[in-house]
């Protein structure tokens, strides 16, 4: 009876360090992610990109914008240099992490200067720190305007598409 109770007891234990530890991992993400938007929001450069992975990938709203780290760091850089760059605020957030805990994947809807926005992306451990591999920033919209962004957004997507086909 006495070793069923320390069975027990022990697994008990690693139980809850298994959520602690996934709690405290979520709150590192939590606070990584609200710092990387924060960085943006004040123009420090360095500390958005340094919590980026090196081959990190920033997709942006527009069809085009599919920025591998140096080209989106090219194109940041004139924003954030003039002392604006944008600001993205979560209002909700899901946060997802895989058993190791050295890979995590999160939505995000956020508050911006486009209006509502979704974020989602994918994080994973470098020397025991979190960094963004990849994020995708997409508008949303509602569906009963989906309609109407089709038709303004017709004539532009329709170029842009015989442009990719032609290099299938």
């Amino acid at each position: 009876m006495k070793t069923k109770s320390l069975y027990l007891l022990g697994a008990l234990f690693c139980f809850v360090m298994t959520i602690r530890s996934q709690v405290t991992t979520e709150q590192e993400i939590d606070t990584l992610l609200d710092e990387w938007h924060l960085s943006a929001a004040n123009a420090d450069f360095d500390a958005y990109f340094d919590k980026m992975t090196n081959d990190g990938v920033f997709i942006g709203t527009d069809a085009t914008e599919n920025w591998q780290n140096e080209a989106f760091k090219a194109f940041s850089k004139p924003y954030f240099d003039r002392g604006k760059a944008w600001s993205f605020t979560a209002v909700e957030r899901n946060i997802y992490i895989n058993e190791s805990e050295d890979f995590a994947w999160f939505d995000e809807l956020l508050d911006t200067q486009m209006k509502l926005c979704r974020g989602s992306g994918v994080l994973k451990k470098e020397n025991g720190q979190w960094k963004i591999a990849h994020y995708v920033l997409s508008i949303a919209v509602p569906n009963e305007n989906v309609t109407e962004l089709i038709q303004l957004k017709k004539e532009k997507d329709s170029l842009l598409l015989i442009e990719l086909k032609k290099g299938e």
